[in-house]
């Protein structure tokens, strides 16, 4: 196969619609919009959410609560994910995204206690839970907050 033969698969491009070319196109005279009406005009149509006048749904809805601007977005790691680190290493939130454990940093990352750990590791993050920061002392490792 060279790259000159490549092709889309069968289906995978449709032709575009050229509306308004006549009654034999089946998309003569009023393009597939049908007659008269909103929606046959120019620039016609209703916003989205806009029921005929009817009270819309998003109004008749009672608000609920508030976003805290405040409110911190942590990457959260279970204990067991820290397994595929060497014995002696010091985890960091750098060294957590260069295996893939995170995506990106948010506000820090925090260490959860599901599962058991096997390796003896200095974990430098922004938050651990009661149990996992145990569980990393009890493999003879260290919980630091940074």
């Amino acid at each position: 196969m060279r790259l000159h033969e490549l092709k889309s698969p069968k289906g995978a491009r449709a032709a575009k619609k050229r509306v308004g070319r006549g009654i034999g196109s089946g998309l003569g005279k009023t393009s597939g919009v049908g007659h008269k009406g909103q929606k046959a005009r120019s620039g016609g149509g209703v916003r989205p959410g806009f029921e005929g006048g009817q009270m819309p749904l998003q109004r008749a809805l009672p608000k609920r609560g508030f976003t805290s601007i405040f409110k911190k977005d942590y990457n959260e790691i279970n204990v067991f994910q820290l397994n595929v680190f060497a014995d002696g290493t010091e985890v960091t939130p750098e060294l957590l995204k260069q295996k893939g454990l995170i995506k990106s940093f948010k506000d820090g990352v925090r260490i959860l206690g599901s599962g058991d750990l096997e390796k003896n590791l200095v974990v430098k993050v922004q938050g651990f839970t009661k149990t996992a920061a145990e569980k990393i002392q009890a493999a003879g490792g260290k919980a630091e907050v940074i």
